[in-house]
């Protein structure tokens, strides 16, 4: 078991993020044409926190989730895109540097982050499959969906590498991921995430804090460039 997974276990099996997740709920929208995640909780209080931020992201990337699973449903397209993935974990290994984080320790983040979109799709597909009333009545672009997911991963290399220092932290690391997660996922409405989407988050979370100061490489001289990939 990965360090700290026992601790993140406890705090989403006992509480619930406030998220407009139903692809029918409406959404405020970012200047950029992506929908923006609504989060329960007070959104300053999160942004103010070390992990704040990447916590943020998380929750956000499992979100588009659920809309690559509506894109996919029905169509016979597979969840698994091999050559998308390991496009993704390849382009993240060789732009880890830049943002002054350790190769092997950025694509593990990463893997991650596919896993904990293929737990969603799958719990989708199997819902709706039990379940065809409740089937989305609109698919999404995928193409579009991929533009904003790569935009993600842009988003979430820039977080991890301005959190590398504190991520290898042994304990520190921990305690402050608890603190953002729940802070991010206080309760504050009618509408919470699911037994799904918890356990989806467990997954995406599970790399955030690294065992023996292999987050963080020394600081890059230079910005990186965007990303042109990313798994769904």
């Amino acid at each position: 078991m990965k360090r700290g997974t026992a601790i993140r276990h406890h705090l989403f099996s006992g509480s619930a993020l406030a998220l407009a997740l139903t692809l029918g709920a409406p959404q405020a929208h970012a200047a950029g044409g992506d929908p923006v995640v609504v989060l329960a909780g007070s959104a300053a209080t999160a942004a103010a926190l070390p992990l704040g931020p990447l916590a943020g992201l998380l929750v956000e990337r499992l979100s588009v989730g659920d809309r690559v699973a509506a894109s996919k449903f029905g169509t016979g397209a597979p969840i698994e895109d091999r050559v998308r993935e390991e496009d993704l974990l390849d382009d993240v290994r060789e732009k880890a540097g830049a943002y002054g984080l350790e190769p092997d320790a950025t694509v593990a983040f990463f893997r991650d982050q596919i896993a904990a979109s293929k737990v969603v799709q799958r719990g989708l597909f199997r819902y709706w499959t039990a379940h065809p009333e409740r089937t989305p009545g609109t698919r999404p672009d995928l193409s579009a969906i991929r533009a904003r997911l790569d935009r993600l991963t842009t988003r979430l290399l820039q977080e991890l590498g301005a959190t590398r220092l504190l991520r290898s932290l042994p304990g520190g690391c921990e305690a402050e991921l608890l603190l953002a997660t729940g802070t991010v996922s206080a309760p504050s409405g009618p509408r919470g995430l699911d037994a799904l989407h918890r356990r989806a988050l467990e997954t995406a979370s599970s790399s955030v804090c690294v065992t023996g100061g292999a987050a963080a490489l020394p600081a890059p001289a230079t910005g990186p460039g965007a990303l042109t990939h990313d798994g769904d």
